[in-house]
């Protein structure tokens, strides 16, 4: 446009020139009319440059337009992106829900709801899991057991574990931990072992017995439990004396050990006593001694 405003200018400035010349006939007409016509069309290119200049601002604006109008649409698309990512993720929180993991290992009971049944807060417990390996086992002891056990260092190190078909666990167990206090109706202190569990043999809820070394006595004088009479909390036995005499003796009896009693005051080591038959022996009778098989 600035071009054609130069060119106009010369070519006024050429009729400026040319109009007084005519007139004074120092040039010819023709000259003059061609300054004229030339001046005429630069103001048509003038024009015309406006006229362009005009249309590429209203493209400018048009596409200014469409650029406001792709923005608008790109803001569009980004908001029903959202809006599908957030279906998206309501779909994958909804299908969580139809699948229940537990927290922990181990065994699961027997279901209280199946697939397909709908569930919620309020429904209850859908079953029961337990972790059995290891696995806890709670016995009890006497108070006067749990002290004499617990002043030494080494006491229930290992235990054993009697199945409740009279078999032991093939696997020991360790002491886990003591209750907080005796129970005063009975006298007695719930502890707790643990036993390696691997196969899932024992489960919750089973019975057995535990057992543990709680003291080691060398040289330990043992009887059968049988041969112990009691009268008026005393112990007694049948001695048998070298003459085949029974003698009535009293006896300080310590620990059971299986089916034996430990004596610890009363006899000594190759004394022979009745076994079998202690309600009808009596002092001084003379018997025929046989050896005692156990049974």
């Amino acid at each position: 446009m600035a071009q054609a405003e130069e060119n106009q200018v010369k070519t006024q400035l050429d009729v400026d020139k040319y109009r007084p010349l005519a007139e004074q006939k120092a040039v010819t007409q023709q000259e003059y009319d061609n300054a004229t016509q030339a001046n005429v069309v630069s103001k048509a290119q003038v024009e015309a440059a406006k006229a362009g200049v005009e249309a590429a601002r209203a493209q400018l604006a048009h596409a200014k337009a469409q650029v406001g109008t792709a923005k608008a649409g790109i803001s569009t698309a980004k908001g029903q992106l959202e809006n599908a990512k957030a279906t998206v993720n309501t779909a994958v929180l909804n299908l969580g829900f139809t699948r229940i993991t537990a927290p922990i290992d181990g065994i699961v009971g027997i279901a209280t709801a199946q697939v397909g049944n709908l569930v919620n807060t309020t429904s209850g417990p859908l079953t029961t899991v337990s972790t059995v390996d290891p696995i806890k086992v709670y016995f009890t002891l006497s108070e006067q057991e749990y002290l004499n056990y617990t002043r030494r260092s080494d006491q229930l190190d290992q235990l054993e574990l009697i199945l409740a078909d009279g078999t032991t666990y093939s696997e020991p167990g360790k002491f886990y931990f003591a209750d907080r206090e005796v129970d005063p109706k009975t006298g007695a202190i719930r502890m707790a072992g643990v036993f390696p569990n691997a196969g899932n043999l024992l489960r919750p809820g089973q019975y057995g017995r535990v057992r543990a070394i709680t003291s080691v006595k060398e040289e330990a004088l043992l009887i059968p439990q049988r041969a112990v009479t009691e009268l008026q909390g005393i112990y007694q036995v049948a001695v048998v004396e070298p003459n085949n005499q029974i003698n009535i003796r009293a006896v300080k009896l310590g620990e059971k050990s299986g089916a034996m009693w430990v004596v610890e005051d009363g006899l000594k080591p190759g004394e022979s006593i009745v076994a079998e038959g202690t309600l009808k022996v009596r002092p001084g009778m003379t018997v025929s001694p046989k050896p005692y098989v156990t049974k």
